[in-house]
Protein backbone atom coordinates (compact mmCIF):
# COMPACT_ATOMS: atom_id res chain seq x y z
CA UNK A 1 0.00 0.00 0.00
CA UNK A 2 1.42 3.41 -0.86
CA UNK A 3 1.71 6.11 1.79
CA UNK A 4 -0.90 8.46 0.29
CA UNK A 5 -3.64 5.89 0.95
CA UNK A 6 -2.72 5.42 4.61
CA UNK A 7 -5.15 6.89 7.11
CA UNK A 8 -3.75 10.15 8.59
CA UNK A 9 -3.12 9.45 12.25
CA UNK A 10 -2.77 11.75 15.26
CA UNK A 11 0.73 12.75 16.28
CA UNK A 12 0.73 12.58 20.10
CA UNK A 13 2.90 15.05 21.95
CA UNK A 14 3.79 15.68 25.60
CA UNK A 15 0.36 17.24 26.22
CA UNK A 16 -1.83 14.73 24.37
CA UNK A 17 0.01 11.42 24.83
CA UNK A 18 -1.97 10.42 27.96
CA UNK A 19 -5.24 10.84 26.03
CA UNK A 20 -3.98 8.76 23.10
CA UNK A 21 -2.41 6.12 25.37
CA UNK A 22 -5.79 5.68 27.08
CA UNK A 23 -7.51 5.34 23.68
CA UNK A 24 -5.09 2.54 22.79
CA UNK A 25 -6.50 0.74 25.85
CA UNK A 26 -10.07 1.59 24.70
CA UNK A 27 -10.59 4.06 27.51
CA UNK A 28 -11.63 7.69 27.13
CA UNK A 29 -9.91 10.16 29.46
CA UNK A 30 -10.00 13.93 29.80
CA UNK A 31 -7.32 16.27 31.11
CA UNK A 32 -8.12 17.55 34.59
CA UNK A 33 -6.64 20.34 36.65
CA UNK A 34 -5.65 18.96 40.04
CA UNK A 35 -5.91 22.47 41.53
CA UNK A 36 -9.42 23.56 40.45
CA UNK A 37 -10.81 20.24 39.09
CA UNK A 38 -11.60 21.73 35.65
CA UNK A 39 -11.82 19.12 32.88
CA UNK A 40 -10.70 19.95 29.34
CA UNK A 41 -9.60 18.67 25.94
CA UNK A 42 -7.20 18.71 24.27
CA UNK A 43 -4.51 18.47 26.90
CA UNK A 44 -2.16 21.41 27.23
CA UNK A 45 0.62 22.84 29.39
CA UNK A 46 -1.72 24.64 31.83
CA UNK A 47 -5.32 24.58 32.98
CA UNK A 48 -7.37 26.92 30.76
CA UNK A 49 -9.43 27.90 33.82
CA UNK A 50 -6.86 28.73 36.54
CA UNK A 51 -3.51 28.40 34.70
CA UNK A 52 -2.20 25.76 37.09
CA UNK A 53 0.41 23.34 35.77
CA UNK A 54 -0.73 20.62 38.20
CA UNK A 55 -2.56 18.42 35.70
CA UNK A 56 -3.70 14.82 35.37
CA UNK A 57 -6.30 12.76 33.53
CA UNK A 58 -9.51 11.03 34.56
CA UNK A 59 -11.64 8.48 32.74
CA UNK A 60 -15.12 9.47 31.54
CA UNK A 61 -18.04 7.26 30.51
CA UNK A 62 -17.80 7.87 26.77
CA UNK A 63 -21.41 9.00 26.62
CA UNK A 64 -22.28 12.39 25.19
CA UNK A 65 -24.30 14.27 22.63
CA UNK A 66 -23.65 15.88 19.28
CA UNK A 67 -23.04 19.55 20.00
CA UNK A 68 -22.42 20.50 16.34
CA UNK A 69 -21.50 18.66 13.15
CA UNK A 70 -20.78 18.92 9.46
CA UNK A 71 -21.15 16.33 6.71
CA UNK A 72 -18.27 16.28 4.26
CA UNK A 73 -19.49 15.35 0.79
CA UNK A 74 -16.07 15.69 -0.83
CA UNK A 75 -13.14 13.33 -0.34
CA UNK A 76 -10.15 15.34 0.89
CA UNK A 77 -7.95 12.33 1.63
CA UNK A 78 -8.02 9.04 -0.30
CA UNK A 79 -8.19 7.00 2.93
CA UNK A 80 -11.33 8.86 4.09
CA UNK A 81 -14.04 8.56 1.44
CA UNK A 82 -17.00 10.94 1.51
CA UNK A 83 -19.57 11.29 2.87
CA UNK A 84 -18.45 11.38 6.49
CA UNK A 85 -19.45 13.28 9.62
CA UNK A 86 -17.09 15.42 11.69
CA UNK A 87 -18.72 16.41 14.96
CA UNK A 88 -18.07 18.22 18.19
CA UNK A 89 -19.15 15.83 20.92
CA UNK A 90 -20.04 17.24 24.32
CA UNK A 91 -19.16 14.52 26.81
CA UNK A 92 -21.54 13.64 29.65
CA UNK A 93 -19.81 14.04 32.96
CA UNK A 94 -21.19 14.96 36.35
CA UNK A 95 -17.72 15.93 37.51
CA UNK A 96 -16.42 17.66 34.35
CA UNK A 97 -19.37 19.17 32.41
CA UNK A 98 -18.87 20.89 29.09
CA UNK A 99 -15.80 18.96 27.88
CA UNK A 100 -15.95 18.72 24.09
CA UNK A 101 -14.09 16.52 21.65
CA UNK A 102 -13.82 16.66 17.86
CA UNK A 103 -14.46 13.23 16.37
CA UNK A 104 -16.56 11.35 13.82
CA UNK A 105 -20.10 10.02 14.09
CA UNK A 106 -20.24 6.49 12.69
CA UNK A 107 -22.71 3.65 12.71
CA UNK A 108 -25.63 5.47 11.13
CA UNK A 109 -26.42 7.23 7.84
CA UNK A 110 -25.10 10.79 7.82
CA UNK A 111 -28.64 12.02 7.13
CA UNK A 112 -29.72 10.75 10.57
CA UNK A 113 -27.16 12.76 12.57
CA UNK A 114 -28.73 15.64 14.51
CA UNK A 115 -27.61 18.23 17.03
CA UNK A 116 -28.38 16.88 20.49
CA UNK A 117 -28.27 13.22 19.38
CA UNK A 118 -27.10 10.99 22.24
CA UNK A 119 -23.90 9.15 21.31
CA UNK A 120 -21.44 6.72 22.85
CA UNK A 121 -17.77 6.18 22.19
CA UNK A 122 -16.61 3.27 20.03
CA UNK A 123 -12.96 2.56 19.49
CA UNK A 124 -11.88 1.76 15.94
CA UNK A 125 -8.47 0.65 14.77
CA UNK A 126 -6.75 2.49 11.95
CA UNK A 127 -3.44 0.81 11.15
CA UNK A 128 -1.65 0.45 14.50
CA UNK A 129 -3.67 3.19 16.20
CA UNK A 130 -7.02 3.12 18.03
CA UNK A 131 -9.25 6.18 17.50
CA UNK A 132 -12.30 7.22 19.51
CA UNK A 133 -15.35 7.70 17.35
CA UNK A 134 -18.98 8.01 18.35
CA UNK A 135 -22.11 6.13 17.36
CA UNK A 136 -25.71 6.89 18.21
CA UNK A 137 -27.04 5.39 21.42
CA UNK A 138 -29.30 2.63 20.02
CA UNK A 139 -32.62 4.19 21.07
CA UNK A 140 -31.74 7.58 19.48
CA UNK A 141 -31.86 6.61 15.78
CA UNK A 142 -35.20 5.75 14.22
Amino acid sequence: MDNENLYPLPQPNAFTSQFWDACQQESLEVSVCLTCDHGFLPGGPVCPECWSQDLGTRPVSGLGKVFSFVVYHRTYHPAIPAPYVVAIIELDSDTHPGVRLVSNVVGCPHEKVTVGMPVQVVFERESDFVLPRFEPVPSSVA
